[in-house]
């Protein structure tokens, strides 16, 4: 945490709670959606008339009832994963600021004192990069596996007995 200053300790922050965000989704997946998925699809199959227009708003309301709760955090999760490469980017301008006052102190001529500027400039950098990169591909997994069972759930609610 040395080596990357204080904007490393906010990308490691910032990491837990995208990592946090994303385990809820895969909890609430796993454990939650199935049984709103049953209750949704059992009073859809409990009513006698499923072609009226009313009927159908009732079908839209329960598809969308349980798609707000498949979006649910999504968005923050997609804003975390935007948020860490720019928080390495504020490292690596915090570290080359550190840089430049070394410089402007000591002179050019000491590459010593600006290799902890140096080091504070490139490691939050990589870690906001890997940091997205981790979120990145389970945000996209997540956002997709969402939009399929949204997907599934209209096609299993069918307007014919």
């Amino acid at each position: 945490m040395e080596l990357g200053g204080t904007v490393l300790t906010l990308i490691a922050v910032l990491t837990l709670i995208m990592w946090a965000l994303i385990f809820e989704r895969l909890f609430f997946l796993r454990a939650r959606y199935p049984s709103m998925v049953r209750k949704a699809l059992a009073i859809w199959e409990g009513r006698d008339e499923r072609e009226s227009w009313h009927a159908r708003r009732v079908r839209e309301e329960l598809v969308s009832v349980v798609g707000q709760a498949l979006d649910q955090n999504l968005a923050l999760l997609k804003t975390c994963v935007a948020l860490c490469p720019l928080m390495g980017l504020l490292g690596t301008v915090t570290g080359m600021i550190s840089v430049f006052e070394v410089m402007a102190i000591s002179g050019s001529g000491n590459p010593r004192s600006m290799a902890a500027g140096v080091s504070m400039a490139t490691v939050p950098t990589m870690a906001g990069m890997v940091a997205a990169l981790s979120g990145l591909a389970m945000s996209a997994w997540l956002d997709n596996k969402a939009y399929s069972e949204r997907e599934l759930l209209a096609e299993h609610m069918t307007m014919d007995h």
